[in-house]
């Protein structure tokens, strides 16, 4: 009986002030901060083709790279061992949300878009737009020769290029492939005259390979802010890797990592927020 009366005074009062019962039990909800540390684990969502920030070597299997270096630094501080996620930018939005991992450490760029679905912990790293021809092609030689008519331009569907470049373009054609590797397989064919990307991305091309140049433009075009990423409303979790940022900020080791693997013209060292550009 006192059972039923009790749950007759919850039921009534879910009523009266439901917004106020979901507020609590939102505050009730144990961040992944705790959970992390409950499984000994932190799970980490990477892109394995990000050459410099979060590449798989294709003949030895082994992560590397700047963010790679950092979530191993992270999960040392946490006490927990690191576990690395295959993701993309095409899947970052729902891996997240479905809690494939903890957090997605692959340079994600904050954009509008993303922002409105996931959070961001302040940025590392900042790029402007690239593009990446073949050393052979007559047609372009530099940035002003990518938007003319009968162009073709490919970005990876997914990437914040697509919607830059989307907007920006008024004479060449834009195409979307759904792998990075197909932009370049377009580009080598001619069946694309170039491929747009970011100055970490780039890099690979430049020292994994014999054909490709770098086309850059003359002044800034679209710079983007990169961090990482997790679900939102969880805060506890948000300003844990928050602080981790700042730390390795503000002594050396974000840095030196970055300088590691030749990002250090790409690095964020200040510790404000940045929004999308």
């Amino acid at each position: 009986m006192i059972r039923k009366i009790v749950g007759a005074i919850v039921l009534c009062l879910f009523f009266l002030n439901p917004v106020g019962m979901f507020v609590q039990a939102a505050q009730e909800q144990v961040s992944r901060l705790q959970l992390i540390q409950d499984r000994q684990q932190l799970q980490v969502c990477v892109w394995p083709e990000y050459y410099s920030i979060s590449y798989r070597d294709p003949r030895t299997q082994k992560l590397s790279g700047l963010d790679i270096d950092l979530a191993q630094m992270l999960a040392q501080e946490l006490g927990v061992q690191p576990r690395f996620v295959d993701s993309s930018f095409a899947s970052l939005i729902p891996d997240l949300l479905k809690e494939r991992c903890d957090v997605a450490m692959f340079a994600v760029g904050i954009t509008p878009d993303r922002q409105q679905q996931i959070a961001f912990t302040q940025p590392h790293l900042v790029s402007d737009v690239v593009a990446i021809t073949t050393k052979s092609n007559r047609r372009i030689r530099q940035w002003a020769d990518l938007d003319q008519p009968g162009n073709v331009l490919a970005v990876a569907k997914g990437t914040w290029h697509e919607p830059v470049m989307k907007q920006r373009l008024q004479h060449a054609t834009l195409v979307a492939p759904d792998f990075p590797e197909t932009r370049e397989t377009e580009v080598l064919s001619g069946r694309a005259d170039a491929f747009v990307s970011d100055f970490p991305y780039s890099l690979r091309m430049l020292e994994t390979t014999d054909w490709a140049q770098r086309i850059e433009p003359d002044s800034t075009f679209h710079l983007i802010y990169y961090a990482w990423a997790v679900k939102p409303n969880d805060p506890v979790w948000l300003e844990r890797l928050d602080e981790f940022m700042r730390s390795i900020k503000e002594d050396g080791r974000l840095l030196e990592v970055a300088t590691k693997f030749r990002l250090d013209s790409a690095v964020v060292l200040d510790t404000e927020p940045h929004n999308e550009q």
